[in-house]
């Protein structure tokens, strides 16, 4: 089963701190429950964003200027994106990208009809690689880079400045709009990360299931727990799944020992200060140029010019 889920569950586990790229969450199952924690009450990132979008959205499109081409790295939903299509005045081309193109091919559908003028191209990536747009997109028009949901949290300092490169690299890109989620109170975080309903530790635990179904691993999804932690050093919300107890598990043929109390971390979720990402994007070709946040100050909008050498 030579996949790259199943490439990076042998990985990912034989290491020190066993650990699993949070890209794999997102089978159906994983993404069915990631629009669940969307509607949480505790889970305030998405709908703080469609906020701070849906009053500003005139605002940010008159950033991104008239006759623009519209791409969204990591998609899936296009429903931040609808709210800026609407605003944008006469925008050329919509082409969002996730690593399911299929998922992206139904996710369109209703963007189809609403912008029947509206060049729509969904296409491949994947994060480690340059992004390369589908042939004639970046032609059209400049480009403009949304990267909404503070996606960019999920890596690190060193893979958020490289991813940020890419970006940057992006044929035509001229601006770059992207969603941050702010630092605040700790418990407010953990929250975000462990609700009461537990839907998040569902979607973690998804993992486990998922490699039971594709890879007939034996994971026993009842001697694991999921947990939350908010390390205010690194700036970061860590997810974990918890072994319960001294278990050994067969992944891919191998025997895969877990002490009791031992984790597999699967997920990291940086939380900034605007001043501090500014500087990390100027670092990597972009300058700041506005600033859009909610009243609480929970989350924010950027926008950003590229920098031409």
């Amino acid at each position: 089963m030579e996949t790259s889920f199943a490439k990076a569950l042998l990985t990912g586990l034989t290491k020190r701190q066993k650990s699993l790229e949070p890209k794999f969450f997102y089978d159906a199952e994983g993404s069915r429950l990631f629009e669940e924690i969307t509607q949480l009450e505790a889970y305030y990132p998405t709908r703080t964003e469609l906020g701070i979008l849906e009053a500003k959205a005139g605002e940010m499109a008159a950033f991104l200027g008239s006759g623009t081409v519209l791409v969204e790295p990591g998609a899936g939903a296009p429903t931040k994106a609808q709210k800026l299509l609407a605003a944008m005045n006469k925008p050329l081309a919509y082409a969002p990208g996730d690593i399911s193109i299929d998922h992206l091919e139904e996710a369109t559908r209703p963007l189809r009809t609403e912008f029947p003028q509206l060049t729509i191209t969904p296409f491949q990536l994947d994060f480690d690689n340059e992004i390369a747009l589908p042939e004639g997109v970046s032609a059209l028009g400049p480009v403009a880079i949304f990267f909404p949901g503070s996606t960019i949290g999920n890596f690190s300092p060193e893979g958020a400045r490289g991813l940020l490169s890419r970006f940057w690299n992006v044929e035509n890109s001229q601006t770059l709009l992207i969603g941050v989620d702010l630092k605040k109170d700790k418990a407010k975080l953990e929250r975000a990360y462990d609700d009461p309903e537990g839907i998040t530790a569902a979607f973690n635990l998804n993992l486990l299931a998922r490699a039971n179904r594709e890879l007939l691993t034996d994971f026993d999804l009842s001697s694991f727990r999921h947990f939350a932690r908010y390390d205010e050093t690194l700036g970061r919300v860590e997810m974990h799944l918890q072994s319960m107890c001294n278990q050994t598990v067969n992944v891919l043929g191998e025997a895969i020992h877990f002490a009791e109390g031992e984790s597999i971390h699967t997920e990291n979720s940086y939380k900034f200060k605007i001043a501090d990402f500014q500087t990390m994007a100027a670092e990597s070709g972009w300058s700041p140029v506005h600033v859009w946040t909610d009243p609480n100050n929970l989350f924010a909008e950027l926008a950003f010019s590229k920098i031409n050498p």
